[in-house]
């Protein structure tokens, strides 16, 4: 039997109605210059399956999900955000990555709390939340305006299941 809290269903009822808003503002805000860099953050046609074993992430006093994620080789720490298309990075976790954008990579603008901010479009290898691991995740570097990276659906999504509990966060391979 599966039992979802009130504030479970909350949580999610808001990251939905978060992603629909995000999703209806880049696309007003998409020139015909940004369509193609559109393209480039989808998700492959085929991409492969997450693998590994199911992950347990504890819900922070703050009522985040905050965790370690090892991303290509690195460890980030991050907050799970069901409402954030793909993951995010700060300039600092990309650059502790390896991953330096030009100016010229700048291709998109997504809105956060801050207000629009340009944002660089990459690819990284590997994102794994304890044995919880994907290949080929799709990211932003976002130039400011972000205060911690986000792991966002174009890692969970990816996932065949993650469910919030009123204490924790499971994430499925």
């Amino acid at each position: 039997m599966i039992r979802l809290a009130a504030s479970s269903v909350a949580v999610v009822g808001l990251a939905l109605a978060a992603s629909l808003s995000a999703a209806f503002w880049l696309n007003r805000l998409a020139g015909p210059g940004e369509a193609q860099a559109a393209v480039v953050v989808a998700a492959p046609v085929d991409p492969a399956p997450a693998r590994g074993s199911a992950a347990q992430v504890v819900k922070a006093a703050d009522g985040h999900f905050w965790t370690e994620a090892d991303i290509d080789g690195r460890a980030v720490r991050v907050m799970i955000d069901t409402g954030a298309t793909v993951v995010a990075l700060t300039l600092d976790d990309a650059a502790r990555l390896g991953l330096r954008p030009n100016e010229a990579d700048f291709t998109q603008t997504v809105r956060t709390a801050s207000g629009p901010v340009p944002a660089a479009p990459v690819r990284l290898d590997r994102v794994s939340v304890g044995r919880a691991q994907v290949q080929g995740v799709e990211a932003l570097v976002l130039k400011d305006g972000l205060p911690h990276s986000l792991l966002g659906m174009s890692y969970l999504g990816r996932l065949s299941a993650f469910e919030a509990t009123p204490t924790g966060l499971t994430l499925r391979p």
